[in-house]
């Protein structure tokens, strides 16, 4: 019965550090580091309703002490079994010590991963994971193609990306800017001249974030900008100066600086 309790209270231990956890991210800002948007009203009420089914449970359900007591008769032969067979009470104790300090260990390894050390967003680790500008959204070609003769204004980093991807020509980029906001991850064809300014596309969660960027001819751009800093840069494109990067386009930008990362680093 002892056991059966302790693990419950570690069920529900567990439980309701999940459910702080996520009105916590919300609270302070921080959700959108694991899910999309639209989906924090949802996530935050089915955490709450969680959170109360839990505790409720708990209390609702009976521990098991009167099913652990069997009726009289099992009592009495409990007792006479006893005589022929000597209690392991020392080595049971033994067995409830580890797993109760197993429990306690997980107990605190959870608050500290989800409470203690600060959520951080997806970097180049995750890059090099998964193929750069192969989401469904920058290979989409009719997409694509509506992009083409709208305002670029308004683009983000994964439309350009759309754009190169798709393989739009020196002449639908020439004369055009661009403003991009995105971290600094490297390209591996060239990682001495080129760079990309990258984000993430976010669909549902982090755990289906995409990479897509857009190639930036800076020579030495290591000197200033490390690999996952955030920047921002103005400019335009142009044919790759580089004789190594496979991009046979990229962007030059006339300004570039250090920026902190927003408040909201994935794309939809």
């Amino acid at each position: 019965m002892r056991d059966r309790l302790l693990a419950r209270w570690r069920g529900i231990a567990l439980s309701l550090v999940g459910v702080v956890a996520i009105v916590w991210l919300a609270a302070t800002g921080q959700l959108g580091l694991y899910i999309h948007p639209r989906y924090f009203e949802f996530t935050v009420v089915m955490a709450v309703l969680a959170g109360v089914v839990v505790v409720a449970a708990f209390a609702v359900v009976p521990t098991g002490r009167a099913d652990a007591r069997g009726h009289d008769g099992d009592d009495a032969d409990d007792h006479d079994h006893d005589h022929d067979h000597p209690p392991a009470a020392p080595r049971r104790r033994g067995l409830d010590l580890v797993w109760a300090a197993a429990g306690v260990l997980v107990i605190v390894g959870t608050v500290v991963a989800l409470l203690v050390v600060p959520p951080s967003t997806l970097t180049t680790a995750t890059v090099d994971q998964r193929d750069l500008n192969a989401s469904a959204a920058v290979t989409d070609t009719g997409a694509t193609e509506n992009l083409v003769g709208s305002d670029t204004a308004s683009f983000t980093v994964k439309d350009w990306a759309s754009l190169l991807r798709q393989g739009a020509g020196e002449d639908y980029f020439a004369g055009k800017s661009a403003t991009l906001t995105g971290f600094v991850t490297p390209d591996q064809s060239d990682p001495e001249n080129v760079f990309y300014i990258a984000r993430f596309i976010v669909t549902c969660c982090a755990v289906d974030a995409q990479p897509v960027g857009v190639p930036v001819y800076l020579p030495d751009w290591q000197q200033s900008y490390p690999v996952d800093s955030w920047v921002t840069a103005s400019g335009g494109f142009s044919a790759n100066p580089s004789t190594s990067s496979t991009q046979a386009i990229a962007f030059v930008p006339a300004e570039i600086e250090a920026v902190p990362q927003p408040a909201q680093p994935y794309l939809g």
